[in-house]
């Protein structure tokens, strides 16, 4: 895998790269779709190509793990060939899903022992399993598993985590030097930035993963609560620490004001369930603001659904019809939300890259980021 750095704001730390992997190159900025087990919800995998312009996705390796099974993906030849899908993809190492089920997981230093949410089922993830799973699994780029902090939470636990996570690499690193790629191209290893929103344990936690001299470098256990001004403070603080000609990918990231002011910062990916989860419920994101479908004041709107026409479905389809199919309980709704919503993430995407390339993203930002805020 190969990152290069081919523009750089001049108002900002924004800058646009190119990230070569095995499955074809992607321009960053970039978000990056959630497909937790194989599939991204409501949408075929065709459209997030032709509909969409996605150009990376991302699996789970705790859900993909208990459902469909690793063997199950082993004998489909990988994730890619399982879902059809055949351009890149990343895999969350599962920390942040063991960090979630909080009183179905026990952590310790060999690993974490859980319950399958699923059937109650116990199974333990240590750092050498989970590099092997996402070996079987095939992503392009895999995560290095870590201790997901919750916000808020006190500093020496949070201290404790970031020490466990940096040991727990070490040995990521050392089962990944001994294993190979299981189906013909090369997969990558990024490890995660910890410290919850401590500025010290921050930087401690960005100079150790800096030293690993890896592919690419995540900054993890932010957007679980903090406030948007300590989010943004300490992704600064890291990205101004880990290497420049290295991508940064700020982890489970967010609204779209969130992207455009990290990408300032100077992250380079990100990914979050937002824009089809929120599709999913009736909410859009559009250039114009944040609307509710299901709000009365929609049923008569025949116009677009976004007047800057982002995605495929903007010309095609209305407001009034889409608040219809929601008010129906129709499920073809929440499809139309889901392409929409993730079609406007890649188009700030594009947008986001354009600007840097020009010099201008800083004035451009904050023009929009007003309006990207705002209820209609």
């Amino acid at each position: 895998m190969q990152f290069s750095v081919t523009a750089v704001d001049s108002g900002s730390k924004a800058r646009v790269g190119v990230l070569k992997t095995g499955h074809g190159d992607v321009p960053t900025p970039l978000f990056m779709p959630v497909g937790t087990l194989g599939t991204v919800k409501g949408v075929h995998p065709t459209e997030l190509k032709t509909d969409i312009h996605s150009h990376i996705v991302l699996g789970n390796t705790y859900h993909l793990y208990l459902r469909p099974g690793i063997s199950v993906l082993e004998q489909a030849g990988g994730l890619h060939s399982f879902t059809t899908y055949d351009g890149p993809m990343l895999t969350d190492s599962g920390g942040f899903q063991v960090y979630s089920l909080e009183h179905r997981r026990k952590i310790k230093e060999e690993g974490v022992t859980f319950q399958s949410h699923i059937d109650g089922s116990r199974h333990v993830f240590t750092p050498e399993s989970v590099m092997d799973l996402q070996r079987c699994i095939g992503a392009d780029i895999c995560m290095a598993f870590d201790e997901c902090t919750p916000f808020p939470c006190p500093e020496n636990y949070a201290a404790e985590a970031m020490h466990r996570t940096h040991r727990w690499l070490d040995r990521c690193v050392s089962r990944w030097k001994e294993t190979e790629p299981k189906y013909g191209y090369e997969q990558a290893l990024f490890p995660i930035v910890q410290g919850s929103v401590y500025p010290e344990l921050r930087k401690q936690s960005a100079d150790y993963i800096a030293e690993k001299g890896a592919w690419g470098n995540a900054i993890g256990g932010l957007s679980v609560g903090e406030p948007h001004e300590e989010m943004y403070a300490m992704t600064e603080l890291v990205c101004d620490r880990l290497p420049s000609d290295k991508p940064r990918y700020l982890m489970g990231v967010g609204t779209p004001a969130n992207l455009l002011e990290n990408i300032a910062l100077g992250v380079d990916m990100f990914d979050c369930v937002m824009p089809t989860r929120n599709g999913r419920n009736g909410t859009l994101f559009t250039s114009e603001g944040i609307m509710n479908l299901r709000n009365a004041k929609w049923a008569s709107d025949f116009s677009p659904l976004d007047p800057q026409g982002t995605s495929s479905v903007d010309q095609r389809y209305t407001k009034a019809y889409l608040r219809h199919l929601f008010i129906s309980g129709e499920s073809l709704g929440r499809q139309i939300a889901s392409i929409h919503n993730l079609r406007f993430y890649m188009w700030l995407m594009e947008q986001a890259r354009e600007q840097i390339q020009k010099g201008t993203f800083s004035a451009w930002k904050n023009r929009l980021v007003p309006k990207l805020q705002q209820r209609l």
